[in-house]
């Protein structure tokens, strides 16, 4: 590496380290993922082929005005399989965010709230859960049920509840000392309705910081499934199945397909980290940078 370069890479570090300087990238990491949430929304009117149609007279062509991204082994047009794998790719891990964030804050509040045995239980549940990798449960889950979404998908969802709610549940003890609480219950007001109408909406903060990593830790891990062979399946496009798909390409020499689908997994696991770590610093949430 020469020297320009290493001063090149000394001054990325120190502007991301900065305030102005993570905002920037925080702002650039945002906007990458809007334009990728809404190529997988317009995919059917972007991509310019159908993402399955095989044509075996044209296997591997190279990146032309046709073809922007080339072919893989079946003839079927790259940049198609990419802008359509985004909407089974993304929403997954959207599913998987959501029903962990829904049980993991369930049992945080409920846990706060009573405290005592109850809290207690909720606590040790949560220990068991967390003892158990969430990759592992899925491949488990997948081979007792079969190949396919739904099964990784909520094998994630109980497998991540343990980790928000851990984060979730010290918050919202804190929120439940508060003295506006004990305010409200002399007021005669119904503990649903306090932790409804006022101490959730004080986690949303730590709660959008959770749902930020849950769904790039779920996005990582679909694609491992899927690249195993046990999440979706062939010819159905996913970023998981196109990099098992380009695996025997690479000793071949057309390594397009797996690279394009492998980079783009990380550059957005890398911008949800991003814009999570400015979330975090925003609301001044410890340990979730």
């Amino acid at each position: 590496m020469t020297a320009p370069s290493l001063g090149l890479g000394r001054h990325a570090l120190r502007l991301a380290r900065t305030p102005s300087g993570s905002g920037v990238l925080a702002a650039v990491s945002a906007g990458f993922l809007v334009c990728v949430a809404v190529a997988a929304v317009f995919a059917p009117w972007l991509a310019p082929h159908d993402p399955t149609t095989i044509d075996l007279a044209n296997p591997y062509a190279a990146p032309s005005a046709e073809h922007p991204f080339g072919t893989d082994d079946s003839g079927r047009d790259l940049l198609s399989r990419l802008l359509h794998g985004a909407r089974l790719s993304l929403a997954g891990p959207a599913l998987v965010a959501v029903l962990s964030l829904s049980l993991g804050t369930a049992l945080a509040v409920v846990a706060a709230w009573c405290g005592g045995w109850v809290d207690s239980i909720v606590s040790r549940a949560i220990e068991i859960v967390f003892a158990f990798p969430g990759l592992l449960l899925a491949v488990i889950a997948a081979a007792v049920f079969g190949p396919g979404l739904t099964a990784p998908v909520c094998a994630l969802a109980i497998a991540y509840a343990p980790l928000s709610a851990r984060v979730i549940r010290s918050v919202a003890i804190r929120e439940r000392n508060l003295p506006y609480v004990a305010a409200l219950q002399i007021q005669g007001q119904s503990p649903l309705r306090i932790c409804a109408l006022h101490v959730l909406p004080n986690l949303l903060p730590i709660i959008l910081v959770q749902a930020g990593l849950a769904y790039a830790y779920a996005l990582l891990d679909l694609a491992a499934i899927s690249f195993l062979g046990l999440g979706v399946q062939p010819p159905a496009p996913d970023w998981g199945v196109m990099i098992t798909n380009g695996q025997g390409a690479i000793v071949e020499g057309y390594p397009q397909q797996s690279i394009l689908a492998a980079g783009t997994v990380l550059v957005t696991v890398l911008a949800l980290n991003l814009v999570t770590s400015r979330l975090a610093d925003r609301f001044n949430i410890e340990g979730a940078r």
